[in-house]
């Protein structure tokens, strides 16, 4: 039996690990009670209010998929053709792992709550399993998809070396793309949902009315909740699915490029798919290792299964390049065994860095508190501050990722520390998507006025959530500067092009116009928020005003209409980023050739990576300062400096959750819409 078809067995049970596991605790979480009528209802509207959204969304954008694929289809040659099944395989798995995610996290929420009447243990244990389906989905699906592409291309094309270099990759790179453009619509699109109504929650419940954020008296209390799904279940799983797959894939184009005997480039082409299903099991494992017992911290917890999960899966690496690759040829199994440990601990790092400059109770938000207390200026000034000094550790983590993992084993190398920062994403993102369905939990004990000691036990798990949530996003601009960089250089040997004299005038021109991307990006995404959020503040005031009763809760607010303004906002403004991010590589690349192309990618990452952290570091500052103060800092809740926290998360709130995580995508999906088109720049550009 060929190692091709080896693999395509492993990658199969590895799809069925994830799959089966997701599927066993999608039925268990179903099981669990909720019996309280009025949780019932409210956790109805949030539910009903994700699922309308994400159907509307994919709507809209099944037009794009269906004009993207018919120019796959109609502008490449041959088995190249294929490209549009590729790409439309891979748009369908992350809309998939979406809906899955958003299913499961709006039955958990509920039943989260109600099992914090419980205690912390049987709460964490619902909420970290809700986020663990995501996890294994996400995994699970993109493992499937590649099978499936595999498999076809195996029967139609051939699976010898050749073919993968010429063919098969090139083929399933399409499945990327799919994956990404998907990502960016939901990052997009979520991220202006939830920030247009958490704004007019804010700034009119909380400043103007006195009213808490989760009080049911607030009309846009509703498309608050549903707003931390949209943007922090299925915008980040889709985030992460696209950096998953864009990992492997680039890997995989890499490895066949390596010299070598065929049988030496076939390993290492196939490696990252066997890695990764050693990943899969690893994450299952630390899934497992997530137990916390009375009167012991949720984080830590938590974090036995992140670490833990990480040691098994440094271990399963240590094994397969021992004995998968042991003395094959030019590179050693040795060298790519330590670069995957390299990219996770470079993850860790990072996420670590994160938790510093977010995290409560540390020295850079504390600043911030202090800030708070001489007014909003001060505090935006400080906060902003926090954000750009937070750039540097983590662009010297990255570098330094980089240069050694090159130094172990060249551009694959590289590529294989990427694959092993997200080699145990099945356990990362379930860590990751068990915050917003905590802080869903707590907004619903406030809405059916659960008892206070049941807000205190969603209140301790919302407050480790946010750490890791802001420790996910740390986790995802890695991912996404490492990612990036093995696409451009996939990208980089699919044109043809040897040597980039970054000197040249068209390269210089390229460099500029990448860098500036960016900030046009972030632009959109900002103004679409404000946009977004005055038609919520307008909403909310007028509620307030032809409804008086609302207040002293003789009347009923419209939370429909709050939930109507924030989706069709979202799906407006959400088409011309992502055009944008789509249109201009393939621009560049036919008017100004791969090398100009090749500038703006190397632009793009390095402006985009840096703005990504600026913008969701000092987001989470902002956004923990506001908690710390809300909890007894400072003058305390209801002050004039818990006033200016207020603005100030207000501002971070688009920064953290929706410019800088799209910002992620977008250096990505440059990144692999390059990659597609090369075969076609080739050709047109004669190399």
């Amino acid at each position: 039996m060929s190692i091709f078809i080896v693999t395509l067995i492993v990658v199969a049970g590895g799809s069925l690990l994830a799959l089966g596991y997701a599927l066993v605790k999608t039925k268990w979480i179903y099981r669990q009670p909720v019996e309280n009528k009025t949780l019932i209802r409210i956790s109805g509207y949030v539910a009903d209010g994700a699922m309308a959204f994400l159907v509307r969304e994919y709507k809209v954008l099944v037009p794009f998929v269906t004009i993207v694929a018919l120019f796959l289809a109609l502008a490449n040659k041959g088995y190249l053709r294929f490209q549009a099944v590729s790409f439309v395989v891979g748009a369908s798995a992350s809309a998939l792992a979406g809906f899955i995610g958003m299913r499961v996290a709006t039955a958990s929420n509920s039943r989260t709550t109600h099992a914090a009447q419980g205690g912390l243990v049987p709460a964490l244990k619902v909420a970290f399993f809700g986020g663990s389906i995501m996890g294994m989905s996400v995994v699970g699906l993109a493992m499937l998809g590649i099978l499936i592409l595999l498999t076809l291309s195996r029967l139609f094309i051939g699976g010898e070396v050749g073919d993968l270099a010429g063919t098969i990759l090139p083929v399933i790179s399409g499945f990327s793309l799919g994956a990404s453009s998907m990502a960016l619509f939901a990052r997009v699109g979520g991220g202006i949902f939830t920030k247009a109504a958490d704004v007019g929650a804010d700034l009119v419940g909380k400043i103007e009315a006195g009213i808490p954020e989760d009080d049911h008296r607030n009309p846009a209390t509703i498309a608050d909740n549903v707003g931390d799904n949209v943007g922090d279940v299925a915008g980040m799983g889709a985030d992460l699915f696209e950096s998953y797959v864009g990992s492997i894939i680039g890997s995989m184009i890499l490895g066949v490029g390596i010299a070598g005997s065929d049988i030496f480039r076939m390993k290492l082409a196939l490696f990252p798919l066997i890695l990764s299903v050693a990943g899969i099991l690893s994450a299952f494992i630390g899934i497992g290792l997530v137990r916390v017992k009375p009167g012991k911290a949720a984080q830590s917890a938590l974090n036995r299964g992140t670490f833990g999960a990480a040691g098994i899966a440094a271990v399963f690496s240590f094994l397969l390049t021992f004995f998968f690759l042991r003395g094959e040829g030019s590179i050693s199994s040795m060298s790519i065994f330590l670069s995957s440990v390299l990219g996770m601990i470079a993850g860790s790092a990072i996420g670590i860095l994160t938790e510093y400059y977010t995290g409560t109770n540390k020295k850079p938000v504390m600043k911030i508190v202090k800030s708070c207390e001489t007014g909003a200026a001060t505090t935006i000034i400080t906060g902003m501050g926090v954000g750009m000094m937070s750039t540097f550790f983590p662009i010297v983590v990255i570098t330094s990722a980089i240069l050694v993992s090159y130094f172990f084993a060249g551009l694959y190398g590289v590529a294989i520390a990427a694959l092993g920062m997200l080699m145990t994403l099945g356990v990362q993102l379930a860590v990751d998507a068990y915050g917003p369905i905590a802080d869903n939990a707590g907004g619903l004990a406030e809405m059916a006025e659960f008892p206070p000691e049941v807000r205190d036990i969603t209140d301790e798990l919302d407050a480790v959530g946010n750490t890791t949530a802001a420790i996910g996003k740390g986790f995802a601009i890695g991912s996404a500067a490492l990612t990036s960089i093995i696409l451009f250089s996939a990208f980089k040997e699919q044109v043809g092009l040897k040597v980039i004299d970054l000197m040249g005038v068209k390269v210089i021109v390229g460099i500029l116009f990448g860098a500036v991307l960016p900030y046009l990006f972030s632009s959109m995404a900002m103004n679409a928020v404000g946009e977004a959020a005055f038609a919520m503040i307008e909403e909310v005031r007028r509620q307030f005003r032809e409804k008086p009763g609302i207040l002293d809760e003789t009347e009923e607010p419209d939370y429909r209409r709050c939930v109507d303004i924030s989706t069709a906002s979202a799906l407006k403004e959400m088409l011309l980023p992502g055009i944008i991010a789509v249109a201009t590589p393939v621009l560049i690349g036919f008017l100004g050739g791969p090398k100009m192309l090749s500038g703006t990618l190397l632009g793009v990452t390095a402006s985009g990576v840096v703005l990504a952290i600026f913008m969701a570091n000092s987001g989470g500052a902002w956004d923990n300062a506001k908690k710390m103060i809300e909890n007894g800092s400072s003058q305390g809740k209801g002050s004039e400096a818990h006033k200016a926290a207020i603005v100030g998360d207000t501002v971070g709130d688009p920064f953290k959750d929706t410019a800088g995580p799209s910002l992620n995508i977008l250096i990505k999906l440059m990144a692999i819409i390059s990659l597609v088109i090369a075969p076609m720049l080739k050709s047109y550009w004669g190399l």
